[in-house]
């Protein structure tokens, strides 16, 4: 479902150390809004809801709702640092651009219309 490189599950254990929570999922999401049409929401997430889809990833617990899994099904996350900083770098089969920030995405055309939530 979801693709996470080592570096992204070295930074996402870091971040959940640090959390309230070290138990909690990572809970992926496409939002509307952003730069394009959608762009990517991680957070974490102690709750499941009815329509939530879990995978394990590396030892990572990854949750995404049923709107959002058309969007990022098959997403690779990476994380990468350079001189400006560290941050999240998203591949996703089903993008038709991206934003220059990485962030933000158009869905292809195929793709039913966006709904928030």
């Amino acid at each position: 479902m979801i693709f996470l490189s080592q570096t992204a599950v070295r930074e996402i254990a870091r971040l959940q150390s640090k959390h309230d929570t070290p138990g909690a999922r990572l809970r992926v999401r496409a939002r509307v809004g952003g730069c394009a049409e959608l762009y990517y929401d991680l957070g974490f997430d102690e709750t499941l809801q009815p329509d939530d889809r879990v995978c394990e990833c590396e030892g990572v617990s990854v949750v995404v709702d049923e709107k959002s899994l058309t969007r990022v099904e098959g997403l690779t996350v990476d994380y990468t640092e350079d001189l400006m900083g560290g941050g999240f770098r998203f591949y996703n089969p089903h993008a038709e651009r991206t934003c220059s920030c990485g962030h933000s995405f158009v869905p292809r055309a195929e793709q039913s219309a966006p709904e928030e939530h």
